[in-house]
């Protein structure tokens, strides 16, 4: 039985609806390779860079469980477990092997994920049996014609598939999830990348549709320009305010993301100690596929 709403909010530190909680977390970075082609993502193995996409290195599942049990040594706040990548959780099956394992062996843990939900629909029931608590998925436009400007390609079972068809695939799946797995009793939250050139108008769509799929609360991710994008703008503070405001119409609205690593551990925003779990000589720089 996933924790309800109001124990999220005093245990995850994404959760504290504007308040600190201290409460601490340590991200997992089991899940490699991706299986959409976002224009503004590029994701990569470094020490240096503080962004979603980014860890030092992949670990196994086994390794998971060593990396959480040597953290919460370290740092007893730690209450939370999460995979946000660096690949997509669901394009390979690490993530849910992992959270299977959180399950058994750390049973007071929150297990909390990230998706960009392209498989959400068809392994609902999976990520459900898993233990998940949380759910976090990507959706970054509910119309296909915004959707094929932010979106490249989706890899649909083996098939590579562009432009409008692609986005309204990537659309259904997520909302058939989100509606799958909100109806089991996981808790979603839904992340908005803010494009200005692009999505800036559509926020409030996106907010009332996930609402009304069973979302309970919307997070909405300043850009940062790079790879396809580079050439857009970061949305300014009031811009953010403006759409934040028409979402809470809505939905509860996140205000204080911290647009984490992939492999981060500790307090958000406080003291980190990824390089006391994660000591491994870091190889070649290697780049996953987008998305």
């Amino acid at each position: 039985m996933s924790v309800s709403i109001e124990e999220l909010r005093s245990r995850h530190p994404c959760f504290a609806l504007g308040a600190k909680n201290n409460s601490g977390r340590i991200h997992l970075p089991v899940s490699p390779g991706c299986n959409i082609g976002c224009r503004f993502c590029i994701r990569d193995i470094n020490e240096t860079e503080e962004r979603p996409g980014v860890a030092s290195e992949i670990i196994s599942p086994d390794e998971a469980l060593s990396a959480i049990e040597k953290a919460t040594e370290l740092m007893p706040e730690i209450q939370v477990a999460g995979v946000a990548g660096p690949g997509d959780t669901l394009a390979t099956p690490y993530a849910l092997e992992t959270f299977r394992k959180i399950k058994e062996k750390f049973p007071n843990i929150i297990k909390c994920m990230s998706t960009n939900g392209l498989m959400l629909s068809e392994l609902a029931d999976e990520v459900t049996d898993a233990g998940i608590d949380s759910l976090t998925v990507t959706v970054n436009a509910v119309d296909p014609s915004i959707q094929a400007q932010i979106n490249d390609f989706i890899i649909w079972h083996g098939q590579r598939i562009e432009g409008i068809e692609a986005a309204r695939i990537l659309i259904k799946n997520q909302l058939e999830g989100i509606r799958k797995v909100s109806s089991a009793g996981v808790t979603v939250k839904v992340n908005t990348v803010l494009i200005p050139e692009i999505n800036k108008d559509h926020i409030g769509e996106i907010a009332k549709t996930v609402s009304e799929h069973g979302a309970s609360i919307y997070n909405i991710i300043p850009l940062i320009p790079q790879h396809k994008l580079s050439h857009c703008t970061e949305p300014s503070c009031e811009l953010l305010y403006e759409v934040r405001k028409e979402a809470e119409k809505y939905i509860n609205v996140f205000r204080h993301c911290a647009r984490c690593r992939a492999d981060a551990v500790g307090l958000p925003g406080g003291r980190d100690i990824s390089k006391q779990i994660y000591l491994r000589e870091v190889k070649a720089e290697n780049t996953f596929s987008h998305g």
